[in-house]
């Protein structure tokens, strides 16, 4: 990885890969294009994406450029990988903040920055923690626009749209708890059918994201994780199936934090096993202790790539009114006739149409909060909100995190 990846802005939310920011581009064809980073914590690191699509003739001539929906970190190799589509279809025109989540505003501002002739626009409800700073202080640009809830609400004519008719988009404003929000822009690209989303869906397979596969630095991540208990020290050889192993123990951490197929110590035993010359980093340090069962746990919760809901958000989106805001949203957006779905994490893209879109939402119309993955690992989300997390979220009539009974992880 050459200086071309350095990103010196990364102490503004240091986290790993801190200072080296890798970007992949991949064309996923009919205009659209994504970048893929990196973002996480002790190795457990997945995908942060980038979308970017081709506004064409249909959408006026004069309109020809570049649309941009979740901007990642502006490094050197990023606006490289972008400057090839600027020459052949114009220049950035309009860039979207579609979330509220500091992982994606941290880039947002510095990205703008650097095409300060494009329109900005973020969805409003941009907050701080644990201090509530005002907008000027969140690193968003002075020409920032507020995003307008729906495309309908903008009271212009189609063709007026200030990218045009070829987009369409639905915002969704959840307040889960005092003082907090949730939103997720969602953005359908007509000439292609694809909806973007940035955090409300999902989906991923057992096969690791080419990003972390084709950069040397990423995949020590998941050799890391692929080593077993009684060899804390080991290097486990660079093979496909211990990539795999790998990549289903970092899901599952990233997804439930404490998962069921496993057992973690926080404490001091841990560091007494530490080497400092470790070669895949932390001092091999290994707090986790896998009970041989992720492989199960991770099938129930992956169903083989098929799209839905982080716990965390699901937990979110039942807050507040109960599910009425989420409802709303998902009729608004299958309404469209998208045929894929390209999120900011994990697996892009999802070939799943409206009816999919709809099913990773089940829960909300049918008014409990279950899921399809093993209720082992949902236990630490659950007594999360029954203790720490009850005196800041609101209840909801969903009730707590119900997962699928005799998993026996």
């Amino acid at each position: 990885m050459g200086p071309e990846s350095n990103w010196n802005l990364w102490p503004s939310l240091p986290v790993a890969p801190y200072s080296k920011r890798k970007t992949t581009m991949l064309d996923l064809g009919k205009g659209v294009y994504v970048f893929d980073q990196i973002i996480g914590i002790y190795y457990v690191q997945l995908p942060i994406r980038m979308t970017v699509l081709t506004l064409g003739d249909e959408n006026g001539g004069d309109n020809k450029g570049l649309f941009v929906y979740a901007p990642i970190a502006p490094t050197k190799e990023c606006l490289n990988l972008l400057k090839p589509l600027i020459e052949k279809h114009g220049p950035v025109k309009y860039i979207v903040l579609p979330s509220v989540a500091v992982e994606h505003k941290v880039n947002a501002g510095p990205f703008a920055r650097c095409f300060p002739a494009a329109d900005f626009y973020a969805v409003d409800k941009q907050y701080s923690f644990p201090v509530n700073l005002p907008p000027g202080y969140l690193g968003l640009p002075s020409w920032t626009r507020r995003l307008p809830i729906s495309s309908g609400d903008m009271k212009v004519r189609e063709g007026e749209l200030p990218w045009g008719g070829g987009l369409e988009h639905e915002v969704i404003t959840v307040f889960p708890g005092i003082k907090s929000a949730y939103q997720d822009a969602a953005f359908y690209h007509k000439g292609s059918k694809t909806l973007l989303v940035c955090d409300a869906v999902f989906g991923v397979t057992d096969t690791p994201p080419p990003i972390m596969v084709d950069v040397e630095e990423y995949r020590r991540a998941l050799l890391f994780h692929a080593r077993d208990n009684d060899n804390v020290g080991q290097l486990p050889e660079d093979t496909e199936e211990n990539r795999r192993k790998g990549w289903k123990r970092i899901v599952l951490l990233f997804n439930f934090f404490f998962p069921g197929s496993a057992t973690v110590d926080l404490g001091l035993a841990p560091l007494k096993n530490l080497q400092l010359d470790y070669s895949y980093g932390w001092g091999g340090w290994q707090p986790v202790s896998w009970k041989g069962t992720e492989d199960a746990a991770f099938d129930a919760f992956s169903a083989g790539g098929k799209a839905t809901v982080l716990p965390i958000i699901e937990i979110i989106l039942s807050r507040g009114d109960n599910g009425a805001e989420a409802r709303r949203w998902v009729d608004k957006v299958t309404r469209w006739d998208f045929e894929r779905v390209v999120p900011a994490h994990l697996d892009a893209e999802l070939n799943i149409g409206k009816e999919e879109f709809r099913a990773a939402f089940d829960f909300l119309y049918e008014g409990k909060n279950k899921v399809r993955f093993c209720d082992e690992d949902a236990r630490f989300l659950r007594e999360a909100e029954e203790g720490f997390l009850n005196f800041s979220v609101y209840k909801s009539s969903l009730g707590v995190l119900r997962g699928k009974e005799g998993c026996a992880l």
